[in-house]
């Protein structure tokens, strides 16, 4: 096998440069992403209880939490390496309304 002018094979820094790679690619620690739940029956009142119901998820960006009463829409950033969309719609759901189409019977809350 050739060897390198300082001792090392093809091989082995072949597999050097391959883990640095994937170390390299490992170190994402945060993925934050822009998200738009549909909550058909949302009012003024609701937003505490869907406030509650989504502090318990630290990939949540609470400040960026933007109720639309008319649009009845609810924005926000959350960090997809700790969270996904379905629990966010689920935590809603739980919490007795219908986000996106998953609804609280979904869910297993009666409401």
């Amino acid at each position: 096998m050739k060897k390198f002018e300082f001792g090392f094979s093809v091989r082995t820094v072949a597999v050097f440069v391959a883990v640095a790679v994937c170390l390299v690619a490992g170190c994402r620690r945060t993925d934050v992403r822009d998200f738009e739940v549909s909550i058909p029956k949302m009012t003024a009142e609701s937003e505490p209880a869907i406030r509650q119901a989504l502090a318990g998820f630290a990939g949540v960006v609470k400040p960026s939490l933007k109720f639309d009463q008319q649009a009845k829409k609810l924005t926000l950033r959350y960090d997809s390496m700790q969270l996904a969309k379905k629990n966010i719609e689920m935590a809603i759901a739980k919490a007795g309304f219908e986000a996106n189409g998953v609804t609280p019977e979904s869910v297993g809350t009666k409401k």
